[in-house]
C-alpha cells in the first residue's frame, strides 16, 4: 500500500503588483488571507500543527520564525503561502485535493489584493538577510540545527515537497530508497524547472534555485522512528518523524514549483515506480552539487542528463507495468522528447512581454 501527499509553496504579486517577499509582506499581510481559510478538524492528528501554531490548517505562512531568549516566537518574516495535502492512498485524490486547496486560496488572496504566481526562485531579491540581525539566542538556535541555518536560502527559493511512503517498510529499506532518489535527482528536476529569473533578470540557465540550493539542501529527507536510525550527513538525508504520521515516509524536496498540477501526479507516479524497481543502482547520501549545477543550466539539453532521464523514466514506466498509474508518466514524456521545462515557456513570455511580472501574470 502506497501513501501520498503534496507540499506546495505560492508566491504573490501584491496590490501595486510587486513580488510579495519578506522586505515589504508582514505576516499579518498573509495571516488575514490564512485566516480567513476553512479548518478541517478530520485533518487531524495527519498534519503537524507545529510548536508556534502557524500550521493550523492546510494552508499556512512559510516563513523564519524569529525569537526573543525563549524557544516562543516572537514575529516571522513572511515567504508565501504553503498548501498542504491530507495523506491520501490515491495520487489523483491528493493532486484533486492540493488543486481545491489551490482555487480557495486564490479566491481568498484576491479578495485583499493578492495574485498567486509561480516563482521557484525570488526574482528580485538574491539573498535573506534577517532585520534586525540576529540575537545570541536565535544564533546557538541556528547552530544546533545545521540545515537551519540555510534560511537564507530557503528564503527566497519556493518549491514543493513531494511525500510518497510505503506500508511496513524496513527502515534500511526507507533508506535505501532515499539514497536512490538522491542519486538520480539531477537527471529528474528538470521536468519541474521554472526558475530562470535571478536579481531583476534572466538567469543564464533554466532554474537558479537548483544551482544555488543543491548540496546546501537536501534533496530527500527519509522519516524515521528512532534518534537511533539517523544517520550522518550534511544536509541531512534522515529525520526523526515529529508525529506518527510521518515515520516512513521519504520526502523529495528537490523539484522546481509547478503551476500545473498534473506534473506533480506524474511526479509522484514516477517515485513509486523508482521504488518498486530494482534495476537502477545509483545511490548517494549527498546531492552531488557540481551534476545538479550543470542540470540548472543545462537540463535537457545536456546528452547525460537526457541520457539518464530517459532510464530513469523507463524504469519507472517498466516497474509499474500494469498498473493505472503508468498512464500519468505521459507529461514527462512528451517534455522529454520536446527538451523542454516550464523555464523555456517562461523565458519565452519574458522576450516577448519585457518584464518579470507581465510573465508572472500569465502563470496558473
Amino acid at each position: 500500500m502506497f501513501y501520498f501527499g503534496i507540499e506546495h509553496e505560492v508566491a504573490f504579486l501584491n496590490q501595486e503588483g510587486k513580488f510579495a517577499d519578506f522586505t515589504h509582506t508582514k505576516f499579518a499581510d498573509f495571516a488575514q488571507i490564512v485566516e480567513k481559510l476553512p479548518i478541517y478538524p478530520n485533518d487531524y492528528p495527519q498534519l503537524r500543527v507545529g510548536d508556534a501554531g502557524i500550521k493550523k490548517k492546510r494552508w499556512y505562512i512559510e516563513g523564519f520564525e524569529r525569537f526573543a531568549d525563549s524557544e516562543q516566537p516572537i514575529d516571522c518574516s513572511a515567504k508565501g503561502i504553503e498548501i498542504r495535502t491530507t495523506i491520501h492512498t490515491n495520487i489523483q485524490d491528493a493532486v484533486n485535493e492540493l488543486s481545491q486547496s489551490f482555487h480557495l486560496l486564490r479566491e481568498v488572496a484576491k479578495s485583499f489584493g493578492y495574485m498567486p504566481v509561480l516563482a521557484s526562485y525570488n526574482p528580485y531579491k538574491t539573498v535573506f538577510e534577517p532585520q534586525p540581525p540576529l540575537n545570541d539566542f536565535e544564533i546557538k538556535q541556528l547552530q544546533a540545527y545545521p540545515d537551519e541555518q540555510t534560511a537564507n536560502i530557503y528564503m527566497v527559493s519556493y518549491g514543493p515537497d513531494l511525500n510518497i511512503s510505503v506500508a511496513n517498510m524496513s527502515t534500511d529499506r526507507l533508506i535505501d530508497i532515499g539514497k536512490k532518489l538522491t542519486y538520480y535527482s539531477p537527471y529528474i528536476v528538470p521536468f519541474t524547472y521554472s526558475s530562470p529569473f535571478y536579481n531583476g533578470s534572466l538567469w543564464e540557465g533554466l532554474s537558479v534555485r537548483t544551482f544555488i540550493r543543491t548540496g546546501k539542501r537536501s534533496a530527500t529527507l527519509v522519516f524515521v522512528e528512532k534518534p537511533e536510525e539517523l544517520i550522518t550527513s550534511i544536509p541531512s538525508l534522515t529525520k526523526v518523524a515529529r508525529i506518527p504520521a510521518e515515520i516512513g515516509r521519504i520526502e523529495f524536496k528537490a523539484f522546481d514549483s509547478c503551476d500545473d498540477f498534473n506534473i506533480y501526479a506524474a511526479l509522484l507516479a514516477l517515485f513509486k515506480g523508482l521504488i518498486l524497481d530494482e534495476t537502477l543502482q545509483g545511490r548517494v547520501t549527498t546531492p552531488d552539487a557540481a551534476l545538479h549545477q550543470i542540470s540548472a543550466k543545462e537540463g535537457f539539453d545536456n546528452q547525460d542528463i537526457f541520457a539518464n532521464a530517459k532510464k530513469v523514466l523507463k524504469a519507472a514506466e517498466v516497474s509499474l507495468h500494469n498498473d493505472s498509474d503508468a498512464q500519468l508518466l505521459i507529461p514527462l514524456k512528451i517534455m522529454l522528447e520536446q527538451r523542454q521545462s516550464k523555464s523555456h515557456q517562461l523565458i519565452e513570455m519574458f522576450h516577448k512581454l519585457g518584464s518579470i511580472e507581465a510573465v508572472l501574470r500569465k502563470t496558473y
